[in-house]
């Protein structure tokens, strides 16, 4: 399998950098200098991926209905659409007619948004050509590993829910550290040019770790983006325990899931989360390891891309595609974290 050498935090090559963009020579202020220039210009675009609740006026819809709409968290177009007709009916003040009124007209600002050639089109559908054209959004951050990029085509994507499963010290939370400061390179640079949300829900966040990482990039170490859930389910493991509360722990999990989903959808946000492993009682004596990833179905059907993390010789760890609509499954690459952190 090919292997990966992490490059230790205080080394001057930046691994995530193209050549051609960046020279290790550079001093750090004109390292700073050329990130900010790209960050401008890929700023200029970024209004495209979707478009704001405001533009309803300009297509027939009352002021005051596009408030109510705000009001109940609504901002976006893109984010409408992801709502059913009875839930929008149930915001106070808004009828039947008013919201396939509205809902028509967020539907055709959203399709010209992504489909300006296409006016012809009936309105909610496209073709595969049309769908290959809009996943052109999508942005693959670095993981900061050569070896684990290519597996992943590139990095983790935007518009999905990437998991990580594995047990403890395996990587997976070494990961989401990477990823807070690889994403505040620019997408020329294989960065997610946005904000980090780290929602900490096992107190594992440690911001000393950061540094290393950020001095490894040339980035700014206070500056931390993109969307990481570092241990999604520990907070309902502890809050829900047996059998008997089961069905209503998975309940409030896939509420929250769907929840992220949308998030990630409507802004092209790329969503990194960690799961445990638990002991699967029906693995049987033939298989190995009889573990499996804690959530159970729900969590297994939300997440887009599942990958399985084990510690192999050493500091040596494993990666695998455990699930992926367009990555292989069974491939697998082993890596190392030289730096202190695992």
């Amino acid at each position: 399998m090919p292997g990966l050498t992490l490059i230790p935090s205080n080394s001057v090559t930046r691994v995530a950098v193209p050549r051609r963009s960046l020279s290790i020579n550079f001093k750090r202020s004109e390292e700073q200098s050329q990130l900010q220039l790209v960050e401008r210009e890929e700023i200029e675009d970024e209004d495209d991926l979707f478009e704001a609740i405001d533009k309803l006026i300009s297509h027939g819809i009352n002021a005051g209905d596009v408030k109510k709409l705000q009001d109940a968290g609504i901002y976006t177009c893109n984010g409408l659409m992801m709502h059913t007709k009875k839930s929008l009916t149930g915001i106070k003040g808004l009828s039947e007619a008013k919201v396939d009124k509205i809902c028509e007209a967020a539907e055709k600002i959203v399709f010209l948004n992504f489909f300006p050639s296409n006016l012809s089109q009936n309105y909610g559908y496209i073709t595969g050509s049309d769908a290959l054209l809009r996943r052109k959004a999508v942005v693959r951050v670095t993981t900061g590993s050569l070896a684990l990029d290519e597996l992943l085509g590139g990095g983790i994507e935007t518009s999905a829910i990437t998991e990580a499963f594995g047990e403890f010290r395996s990587g997976k939370t070494q990961l989401a550290h990477t990823l807070c400061v690889s994403t505040q390179l620019p997408t020329s640079m294989k960065g997610g040019n946005g904000k980090v949300a780290y929602i900490d829900t096992e107190g594992t966040f440690r911001p000393d770790r950061i540094v290393p990482i950020a001095e490894r990039f040339g980035m700014d170490a206070g500056a931390v983006l993109d969307n990481i859930v570092d241990s999604v389910i520990a907070l309902f493991r502890v809050d829900f325990t047996g059998r008997g509360e089961l069905a209503e722990r998975q309940q409030k999990l896939a509420q929250m899931l769907s929840r992220l989903t949308k998030i990630a959808e409507e802004f092209n946000v790329a969503v990194y989360m960690t799961n445990q492993v638990i002991a699967d009682p029906g693995g049987g004596v033939f298989i190995s390891d009889p573990k499996k990833p804690a959530g159970g179905h729900v969590l297994a059907h939300a997440a887009t891309i599942r990958l399985m993390f084990r510690k192999g010789k050493g500091e040596q760890r494993v990666c695998k595609v455990f699930d992926a609509p367009n990555l292989p499954e069974a491939e697998a690459i082993s890596f190392n974290f030289i730096s202190n952190y695992a």
